[in-house]
């Protein structure tokens, strides 16, 4: 699958991002389970506001970075999918 720039990804129902602040790390709840993203996974998954663009978030992270936007499109659609897969991000318009 490849993203339009245009799809508007969300976290999927009864998913939510946390600071898990007894532990010391950022974590996804999701329906009897538990997923704890890297660093770069967070990032990414700060901007999925369900209002955000794929357009929108690769700007936000190219600024961010100082990052090429077309070098880091890849990486960020790639993770967008795979969390897709697993259920934990919805992706309309894709």
């Amino acid at each position: 699958m490849s993203l339009p720039g245009a799809a508007v990804p969300r976290l999927a129902r009864g998913v939510k991002l946390r600071e898990d602040t007894a532990r010391g790390q950022w974590v996804l709840l999701a329906p009897e389970r538990m997923l704890v993203p890297d660093e770069t996974a967070l990032e990414v998954l700060k901007l999925v506001d369900g209002q955000r663009s794929l357009d929108a978030i690769l700007d936000t992270l190219a600024a961010r970075f100082a990052a090429p936007r077309e070098e880091i499109a890849g990486d960020v659609a790639a993770l967008l999918e795979d969390l897709a897969e697993r259920g934990v991000v919805d992706l309309p318009g894709a």
